[in-house]
């Protein structure tokens, strides 16, 4: 592995001979990536932003200007951890200024000297790894300042839980719950709309709910019994207790942690139909700390063991809290209960001190903006490109047109395939209002996609939607199946999505072939006798007073093609019948191959069926190649038969049995007397020893 990784440099100018010139100048001590307008700079950096230690950025290019590269940059935070110095022939003072205001760090003119040009690049990303080496300081500094008080904080609130007989998760839950219930109301509720930081602080503030205990005789806090309504008003009194210690510290009285605090202590009795103690508060007049950790604590209080009664099961607990068996509580907060039930259950099993410091850890490093060392490890850096290789090799192997949307700046970057399949390039600027884009969709379909995504929540960002698209010319509907993307703020923001674009067409195309492999003859195309079978009995059953007629045909001496030609032949044979069989007849006529060399054709008819049956019976028989093609057919009228299919099937066969056995080449219309004629003769059917038989019963091929 390389120990001393090169800092990676993005170069980005339209003139190629500026950035050759720039390369050549700093290509042996860093890794250079190049991009030749704004639009090739901002794809670039939202594909490696964490591996960049420097821009060197043009003003005046194409597509996108330098200025929109910075305000892309700042829209995205992406100024906060990259250095930008511009690169320009422009010296006005209003490009200078604005340049600044924009966040550059640092300005070089054209023509390049290159003894300026490194030393600024060298003093400018030295610069900023100090400032993130100080930052991430600061960071483990107050990560451990506040690890410090936190751990105070518990272990002055487990001497109180030690006092009331009871283990130190009590207060460990209560933290919990009241985080969880806390993050689930500010997403539900607009007058709830607590920052990260109140909810850090009223979350580590309910530690310090039963403070007041401290001053409560033991014999009362572990009785295992009942308490007395004198014994009750005791203990009621470690609220007031609790909260008058908060009020007399002599420092630190305006510290929100204090002030949420003596709140949590003082009113977590209260209840929201003003039955609650000690100063019998109504609804809102409770502050929101103080409802949170008061249901925080009822919950914590049923699903533990006590001195005085056993743990509830998660369930029982949370249905009589929802049946009011515990007091009442801010029907929000109910409801915030009920939804985050299973996260509640699972957040007290897995919940640690570990979990809990890197939560909080993480809400530093949200607020300082990522204050990391400037260099990942090279395995970080690795993964991270051995992902990217992935994406990039599945998103060109599975042919499909996806996408990634970011809403600020607003851009859409397209697979590679999928750019050449759309005609678009990989990398589109405000799509929403792109030329190339409206041409391929009607802005109506294009604004219907946005509002969805929009309409989505973290929870269910999903989205599924159809729309017509418009290539070369002719116009394919396509399944767009894209997954919204929001941010880790509270409340969350909507900030993209990524998804894909699926050929409707094509997929059911590729349905519809599947279908017709499942009811289809393989070999002659025509429907399989299952499939014909289910098409002729709804046929029937949607027109049941029309008349109909089933013809079953076979190949006489069918035998002999194979056994002279060869099976390949043979095949052949029956294709050909088939397609001459498709020719005959008409489009709502039904055709199939029964199997080996026999067919069915059913029809619908008015008046005299017998020109029909003849037009199909002489259109079938012929020569294929050498090789004599005549039929024996039999068939079978719903008026003879019945409609049962299985009947009308039977007596058609029981026809063309009757021709078999007269000498075949013929057709004859099914009557009863066939039922008899069969009762007497050979059931060889279809052999030569029945033609033999047979031979001096040839009659005309008409009825």
């Amino acid at each position: 592995m390389e120990q001393n990784r090169k800092e990676k440099i993005l170069i980005v100018d339209d003139s190629e001979l500026n950035r050759a010139i720039l390369a050549d100048m700093l290509g042996e001590e860093y890794d250079i990536v190049e991009a030749e307008n704004g639009l090739e700079a901002v794809a670039a950096l939202q594909k490696m932003e964490p591996e960049l230690s420097l821009v060197l950025l043009d003003i005046v290019m194409p597509e996108m200007d330098g200025f929109g590269v910075l305000a892309a940059m700042n829209q995205n935070h992406w100024i906060d951890d990259i250095p930008v110095i511009m690169i320009s022939a422009e010296s006005g003072s209003s490009h200078i200024e604005r340049a600044y205001e924009l966040g550059v760090t640092d300005f070089i003119t054209r023509p390049f000297d290159a003894l300026i040009v490194h030393h600024r690049v060298v003093n400018t990303i030295l610069l900023y790894a100090k400032q993130k080496k100080l930052a991430g300081m600061v960071a483990d500094q107050i990560y451990e300042k506040e690890r410090q008080s936190n751990l105070m904080i518990d272990i002055l609130s487990h001497i109180v839980e030690f006092r009331n007989g009871e283990s130190g998760l009590h207060v460990l839950h209560v933290r919990t719950l009241t985080e969880l219930l806390l993050r689930g109301l500010a997403q539900k509720a607009e007058r709830y709309r607590l920052t990260p930081r109140e909810i850090a602080v009223i979350t580590t503030a309910s530690a310090l709910h039963d403070i007041g205990k401290i001053s409560i005789d033991e014999n009362i806090l572990n009785k295992p019994g009942r308490l007395t309504e004198d014994e009750f008003a005791v203990m009621k009194t470690h609220t007031t207790v609790g909260a008058n210690m908060l009020e007399n510290l002599p420092i630190h009285q305006s510290d929100p942690l204090v002030d949420a605090a003596y709140q949590i202590c003082r009113w977590h009795h209260e209840r929201y139909d003003g039955r609650g103690y000690p100063d019998g508060l109504k609804g809102d007049d409770i502050p929101i700390s103080a409802q949170v950790v008061a249901l925080a604590d009822v919950y914590d209080a049923l699903t533990s063991r006590r001195v005085y009664k056993p743990a509830l099961p998660h369930e029982e607990a949370i249905q009589m809290i929802l049946d009011g068996k515990c007091g009442v509580f801010n029907p929000l907060l109910l409801e915030v209960l009920q939804e985050n039930a299973e996260m509640i259950r699972f957040g007290l099993n897995a919940d640690s001190q570990t979990q809990r410091e890197q939560r909080e850890m993480q809400n530093i490093v949200q607020e300082l903006r990522r204050h990391e060392e400037l260099a990942a490890s090279e395995r970080t850096l690795q993964l991270l490109e051995h992902e990217r290789m992935k994406y990039s090799f599945f998103a060109a192997m599975s042919q499909e047109i996806q996408f990634e949307y970011t809403a600020s700046p607003a851009m859409v970057t397209i697979s590679a395939w999928g750019a050449e399949k759309l005609g678009l390039p990989e990398t589109i600027m405000d799509p929403l209002h792109s030329e190339a884009v409206l041409a391929l969709a009607d802005p109506e379909w294009i604004q219907g996609l946005s509002t969805a995504l929009h309409s989505t929540c973290p929870d269910q960002p999903v989205v599924t939607y159809d729309c017509p698209l418009n290539l070369c010319g002719e116009q394919r509907w396509y399944r767009i199946i894209s997954r919204a993307t929001w941010s880790v703020d509270e409340p969350a923001r909507y900030t993209g999505a990524i998804g894909k674009a699926i050929d409707i067409h094509d997929s059911r195309m590729q349905l519809r072939a599947l279908e017709q492999l499942a009811s289809h003859d393989a070999l002659t195309g025509l429907l399989n006798h299952a499939s014909a079978k289910k098409r002729i009995l709804e046929r029937i059953e949607s027109r049941p007073s029309a008349s109909y007629a089933l013809a079953i045909f076979d190949l006489d001496h069918f035998k002999s093609a194979n056994d002279t030609y060869g099976h390949s032949f043979g095949d052949h044979v029956l294709i050909h019948v088939a397609e001459k069989l498709r020719q005959s007849i008409r489009g709502g006529d039904i055709a199939a191959r029964v199997g080996g060399d026999e067919f069915l054709v059913f029809l619908e008819y008015k008046g005299d069926l017998d020109p029909m049956v003849s037009r199909i019976f002489e259109s079938l028989c012929g020569r294929y190649e050498d090789f004599p093609i005549s039929l024996s057919m039999g068939v079978a009228q719903t008026a003879a038969a019945g409609c049962d299919y299985d009947t009308l099937f039977h007596a058609a066969d029981q026809a063309l049995y009757t021709v078999k056995r007269g000498g075949r080449g013929q057709y004859l219309f099914y009557d009863d007397s066939m039922k008899q004629m069969l009762s007497v003769i050979s059931p060889i059917d279809g052999s030569e020893e029945a033609d033999a038989a047979s031979a001096d019963q040839k009659g005309d091929n008409r009825t």
